[in-house]
């Protein structure tokens, strides 16, 4: 993550994200992300959009994930989707959602996914 400009407005933060992950997705992602709030007292909020290109358990292309959350004394409140609509090549149905985990530092993302579209969604 790295600070961009131009800031967007007054108490408004906006980073640029790049990102390689590992696993059953294997790919790199670059994003942007808008943040409000502040999080040195525990009360923020984000939203972002960010682009992964690679393999999903074999299967190349690309996907958008929308991020957004909210945090105050009760914690943080994550929400990370595949955007509907949003997948490339082979990985043009997938859809999905991730789950922010942190440990020691560290971010790790828990990806329950689908690589084709559910029956509710496919054209008669």
């Amino acid at each position: 993550m790295a600070p961009a400009m131009p800031v967007p407005a007054d108490g408004i933060a906006r980073f640029t994200m790049d990102k390689h992950i590992q696993g059953d997705l294997d790919a790199i992602s670059h994003g942007e992300m808008l943040s409000g709030g502040d999080p040195k007292l525990g009360a923020a909020g984000y939203v972002a959009i960010e682009r992964v290109t690679g393999t999903l358990a074999g299967k190349a292309g690309s996907f958008a994930l929308q991020q957004s959350a909210t945090m105050d004394k009760s914690g943080a409140k994550p929400t990370v989707l595949v955007v509907p609509g949003s997948g490339t090549g082979q990985l043009a149905a997938v859809s999905g959602t991730f789950t922010i985990r942190q440990e020691h530092g560290q971010h790790y993302h828990d990806f329950d996914y689908q690589l084709s579209e559910p029956a509710s969604l496919r054209p008669n």
